[in-house]
């Protein structure tokens, strides 16, 4: 079963919503080496548990302000259950290099999720 494994947030200025964030829940902050433009996003639960990671980049375009991403075996697979099932796919599968492999999409509700496959191997 699918499970949320990581979220994306989205921002006009990227620092002013990671002192938003690291204030408001106590969210930690770890930038990742250039050329990527992202920061990685370390999060707990009440007890202080390690809880789902996320990442903060700079908006781009029509980018939604946040974005579960949930896991599965196969990205592409998955892909076409979602055309099937009545959604649409906004951003097709892309690698995401050390990490693995993402799509973007919307479900009937307009709702827009990620799919996120891991593979380290992914370039």
């Amino acid at each position: 079963m699918a499970t949320l494994v990581h979220f994306d947030i989205s921002a006009d200025d990227p620092g002013r919503a990671q002192r938003f964030y690291q204030q408001l829940l106590g969210w930690t902050f770890t930038s990742l080496p250039a050329p990527m433009d992202y920061t990685m996003i370390a999060t707990t639960d009440v007890s202080g548990a390690p809880g789902v990671g996320g990442g903060l980049a700079k908006r781009t375009g029509q980018a939604p302000g946040i974005v579960n991403f949930f896991g599965v075996a196969s990205v592409d697979q998955s892909l076409k259950q979602v055309e099937q099932l009545g959604g649409k796919v906004v951003q097709p599968t892309q690698p995401v290099p050390g990490f693995g492999y993402m799509a973007v999409c919307q479900d009937t509700e307009s709702n827009v999720f990620g799919l996120f496959q891991d593979d380290p191997t992914a370039r």
